[in-house]
């Protein structure tokens, strides 16, 4: 696999194409994404981090900022307690794979005169309505944004700009945040990022992934917690919006070399595959049953936490 196809594998969007490969024949490229702090790192979180595992493969120089200031605007909780939170985040996201990545927290980086300056300057272009659109997938309780929510945008941008980033990852509700910042940082001597964007995937229920739901599996579950959330995930003969594919799609092959589907003799017996295309073929032509499916992903799963499980004892 060569880094282009590294890079877009598993992705929605590319913007652009064009630069990518561009950036691509550099000998120093570099990229970011950014978590608000959370009480728990689940397949929601895992998406971006596997993305940002292929572009360190890729011969990315890999930032990770661990967004404090973001999440207290975002009404995520009070500074100490996100604080708190970062440093466990960090905590899985090196056992989860990012290590010899630089970790930014960012209250460290946007409390200084330059970069209140940028985000100012830039507060002089952006109307209020792109602000509030561009928040409208990330912000909470958007029926009624607050003046800080429409901060939160533009400081992303400033994010990127102040990181000396060639590129971000983010989910594809990130889109209009990123669009920004291509449309605005030129106009201040920076340059437009590439942006890849990732999926946002179901919650096992095939509904959306949501803490208040419970609907996903996080790094903290236990080994038979994790088999008994598969076993009794949503997972329909068809393949649109199977949550279970997904979880074999975007966080399972991108991590093993190959997966074993284990059967009785009877009926068929093992099956093994080394690519997620042959999996979701022979899904399609219900030749390897749902629960056998939700069996050997609930297994995978338990294989690809154990690492984050040892490191954070």
């Amino acid at each position: 696999m060569d880094a282009y196809e590294r890079v877009t594998r598993n992705t929605v969007e590319v913007v652009t194409e064009e630069d990518l490969r561009a950036l691509l024949t550099k000998p120093t490229r570099k990229v970011y994404a950014g978590y608000e702090p959370s009480g728990e790192i689940h397949l929601g979180h895992l998406v971006t981090i596997n993305k940002l595992i292929d572009m360190q493969a890729a011969g990315f120089e890999v930032t990770i900022l661990l967004a404090d200031l973001h999440a207290f605007l975002n009404r995520k909780g009070t500074m100490e307690k996100v604080g708190e939170l970062a440093e466990y985040n960090k905590r899985c996201f090196e056992g989860l794979g990012l290590k010899n990545v630089r970790y930014v927290l960012g209250s460290d980086l946007q409390l200084n005169r330059e970069y209140e300056l940028l985000v100012l300057q830039l507060s002089q272009e952006i109307t209020l309505n792109r602000a509030t659109r561009s928040m409208d997938e990330v912000g909470r309780q958007m029926d009624h944004p607050t003046v800080s929510q429409m901060i939160y945008p533009i400081m992303q941008m400033a994010d990127i700009a102040m990181l000396g980033l060639d590129a971000a990852v983010g989910g594809i509700d990130q889109r209009k945040i990123h669009m920004l910042a291509r449309e605005h940082l030129i106009n201040f001597g920076y340059s437009a990022p590439v942006c890849i964007h990732t999926p946002i995937l179901n919650g096992l229920d095939g509904k959306k992934m949501s803490s208040s739901q419970g609907n996903y599996i996080s790094v903290a579950d236990s080994e038979e917690e994790i088999r008994k959330k598969c076993q009794k995930a949503f997972c329909p003969p068809e393949l649109p919006d199977n949550p279970i594919l997904q979880i074999f799609q975007h966080h399972i092959f991108p991590r093993l070399p190959e997966i074993t589907i284990a059967r009785p003799e009877k009926f068929g017996g093992d099956r093994t595959f080394g690519r997620y295309a042959d999996l979701e073929a022979a899904y399609g032509l219900h030749e390897v049953h749902p629960m056998d499916l939700k069996k050997a992903c609930g297994e995978s799963l338990v294989t690809i936490f154990a690492p984050v499980r040892e490191y954070l004892r």
